[in-house]
């Protein structure tokens, strides 16, 4: 399947160089001007934050994969027309030791931390035995929990921030409120201010993946809050049981509609023998990440308020999913769309060498990857010993998904390609975006995203995932960051609103973008005068003060 999405998509040739995209840049701790051409709406009014890779070396250490540069944030304050731009390097410990020290310290995604050359033998030896700490560097995403603002990552910590001065606060531990040992970087919001996320565990009893709900924030009338990060009364909800405890699955995201979550294992390994010994090899994370085609991909389907997890096993061919666009419940069905690939081990190639090549090594790099395009998958949610066997269970209007019992607690999924041959021309998509706030958990029609003709996101993509029709923002040169949706004060249609990227440009100056989201056309841009690293996936959120 790899070869064939991948030959489905345009090869490319003459790919400009994106090195300029992923080098080191310098924080901006004052806000500073930006030069505006045509119209900033002035309706909007708040912060613009976005999260990510920004700083690649200490000393004469260099980190080897793009995920480990150490976590930058940047805020664009809009305000009636006007943007300001300032940025900082997130204060974690990861980033406080490797300064101190002047060399890479902390282990990170793709990259082992050496012995301390101080040391003698002995030491340096032993050391290697010693198990890692999970780094704190929460370069992933922006999130919130109970009013407050966090930058996580997918380890067990995150760190609140100030999301107006970007100050960095305390350090906030999963472990301490709920048995997990990690957590994602994409957790969902309920529309009763609870927020839900997945995280793993693992013990002498197996490996599981564990549904986490944290309470609302406490209403004015219940006290005063404190100055401090709050995640009491966190709670574990369900636990799945790995279908390879030796081998789980890795994981980036989660599926949730208005009365489901769905956790898709999929047949990315992750290797806990190689877990153990990966240290003392000097081998970074990475490394015991495998891609298994062999595998099928298993759905799990839990109750959203009850934690209960469905005995129906749902199966499907193998693939990989990083983003999930939405999911609703339709005629006894759950509908799942997310952006999915046939090649998993497309991970552990964004090292900085692979980025940083040119020329005709650049192209080759490309052509050889994995394109994500958007799927469509259905679940029944009544599957008992009565329905019958081998009988498509899907039943919806000009959908062509299936699901077909093939034995006893057991249904087979197949999918629908939520695409056209036109999306093949910017290939594929991914990073993607709905108006969340009305939308998610429920029926939608249209997806904001990135198009990936180049290694880093080249377009701007809108989709009607109805009619499949597309319309795009494309200019040479240019590299849109992860699309977000703000929508119009008293919007009456889904798409009433601007879509706000972040695009950088390695020749000129980067800007912040604000597109109609109606006819998905330039309204306006905010240039500026500083160089931006380049950031994709989660990375975005608006934090609204008012509407005029």
């Amino acid at each position: 399947m790899t070869f064939i999405y991948t030959q489905r998509c345009p090869l490319a040739k003459g790919l400009v160089s994106i090195a300029a995209l992923v080098n080191s840049a310098e924080e901006t701790p004052q806000p500073v001007s930006t030069h505006i051409k045509g119209t900033i709406p002035s309706w909007i009014n708040g912060s613009f934050l976005r999260n990510g890779p920004g700083k690649f070396e200490f000393g004469k250490d260099k980190y080897s994969h793009w995920f480990d540069g150490m976590a930058m944030m940047h805020r664009f304050y809009v305000k009636d027309g006007d943007v300001t731009y300032n940025s900082s390097f997130l204060r974690s410990d990861s980033y406080t030791k490797n300064s101190e020290k002047d060399r890479i310290v902390v282990s990170e995604f793709g990259t082992i931390a050496m012995p301390d050359p101080c040391k003698n033998i002995f030491a340096r030896f032993f050391s290697r035995f010693k198990l890692p700490q999970a780094t704190d560097n929460a370069s992933v995403n922006f999130v919130k929990y109970k009013g407050d603002y966090f930058v996580s990552t997918e380890t067990n910590y995150m760190r609140r921030v100030d999301p107006d001065s970007l100050e960095t606060k305390e350090k906030v531990d999963w472990t301490q409120y709920v048995a997990v040992n990690s957590a994602t970087a994409h957790p969902h919001y309920g529309r009763d201010g609870a927020t839900y996320n997945m995280g793993n565990s693992y013990g002498k009893s197996g490996f599981f993946y564990n549904i986490v709900r944290v309470p609302p924030q406490e209403t004015e009338g219940d006290g005063a809050k404190e100055d401090v990060a709050d995640l009491y009364g966190a709670k574990v909800i369900c636990s799945i049981p790995a279908s390879e405890p030796r081998r789980p699955s890795y994981f980036h995201s989660f599926v949730m509609s208005e009365n489901y979550i769905v956790f898709i294992e999929q047949p990315i390994k992750l290797d806990m023998l190689k877990a153990m010994l990966y240290q003392v090899q000097g081998k970074s994370f990475n490394k015991i990440m495998t891609w298994d085609p062999k595998c099928d991909t298993i759905f799990h389907l839990v109750n959203r308020h009850t934690g209960e997890c469905s005995a129906v096993r749902y199966r499907g061919e193998p693939m990989f999913t990083l983003h999930q666009i939405n999911a609703y419940e339709e005629g006894g069905c759950l509908v799942m769309d997310m952006c999915c690939g046939d090649d998993g081990a497309v991970i552990g190639d964004f090292t900085l060498e692979n980025l940083r090549r040119g020329g005709e090594e650049l192209d080759k790099f490309y052509n050889s990857m994995c394109r994500n395009l958007p799927r469509r998958y259905v679940i029944p949610l009544t599957v008992d010993e009565d329905t019958p066997m081998d009988q498509n269970l899907v039943n919806l209007s000009l959908c062509t998904a299936t699901a077909k019992k093939t034995g006893p607690g057991e249904v087979y999924l197949t999918y629908e390609e939520l695409f056209n041959d036109e999306l093949l021309q910017y290939g594929g998509l991914e990073f993607p975006q709905i108006n969340y706030a009305e939308n998610n958990g429920r029926p939608y029609r249209y997806v904001y995203a990135c198009g990936f003709g180049h290694v880093f996101s080249d377009s701007l993509l809108k989709m009607d995932v109805r009619t499949k029709e597309l319309k795009a923002w494309r200019h040479h040169g240019l590299f849109p960051s992860e699309p977000v949706f703000v929508p119009a004060p008293n919007a009456t249609e889904e798409d009433d609103g601007v879509v706000m990227s972040v695009i950088i440009n390695p020749k000129e100056s980067t800007f912040l973008l604000v597109l109609d989201a109606k006819t998905f056309t330039e309204l306006g841009r905010a240039e500026v005068p500083v160089n931006i690293p380049y950031g994709t996936h989660g990375v975005i959120t608006i934090k609204q003060e008012k509407l005029k």
